[in-house]
C-alpha cells in the first residue's frame, strides 16, 4: 500500500476588519498560542506566527488532508471568537474577508520565519499595504485593486 508524501510550505496573511489596530500587544502571545493550537489540531505543521495590531502572518507546513481556505477559515473564525470571548477587544472582533497565501520551498523556510518574527521592525519602514502589494508582485499574482484589503492611508 502506498503512502502520500508532501512538502508544502504556505505563508498566510490576513487583516483585521476595518484595518483597525485591534490586536492588543499585551495579549499577542496568548493569541499566538491559540492560533498555533488550531493549526496543530488540524494536523498541520506550525512553523511561525506574528500578529501585528492590524494583520497576521503565519507560516505553515501543509499536509494534503485540508485545503488552505478551510484552514484559514478555521483560524480566522476561532481566533475571532477567542479575542471576543476573552474581552481582548471592545465589542466583537472580526477579520477582513480574504487572505493571501504564498508558497515557499524548503530552502526558504528559515528566511521566511525570520521575516515573520521581525514584523515590528519591518513595519517601521514599510506599510502593510506596501508589504502586501510587494508579495502579490513578487509571486506574480494578478489582482484587482478593488478586491484587496481595506487600507488605512
Amino acid at each position: 500500500m502506498s503512502n502520500t508524501y508532501s512538502q508544502i510550505y504556505i505563508q498566510t496573511v490576513f487583516a483585521v476588519k476595518g484595518r483597525q489596530n485591534l490586536i492588543p500587544k499585551n495579549h499577542r502571545e496568548e493569541l499566538h498560542k491559540f492560533i498555533t493550537g488550531i493549526v496543530q489540531k488540524r494536523e498541520q505543521k506550525f512553523l511561525s506566527i506574528f500578529c501585528m495590531p492590524d494583520h497576521t502572518h503565519i507560516l505553515i507546513g501543509m499536509e494534503p488532508n485540508i485545503t488552505i481556505s478551510d484552514l484559514v477559515r478555521d483560524i480566522k473564525a476561532g481566533s475571532s471568537k477567542f479575542l471576543t470571548d476573552n474581552n481582548f477587544v471592545n465589542g466583537k472582533f472580526n477579520w477582513q474577508e480574504g487572505y493571501g497565501a504564498f508558497s515557499y520551498s524548503r530552502s526558504q523556510i528559515e528566511t521566511v520565519i525570520k521575516y515573520i518574527l521581525n514584523q515590528e521592525q519591518h513595519h517601521k519602514i514599510k506599510t502593510f499595504k506596501d508589504e502586501y502589494l510587494d508579495f502579490l508582485k513578487k509571486f506574480e499574482i494578478e489582482f484587482n485593486e478593488k478586491y484587496l484589503f481595506e487600507w488605512i492611508e
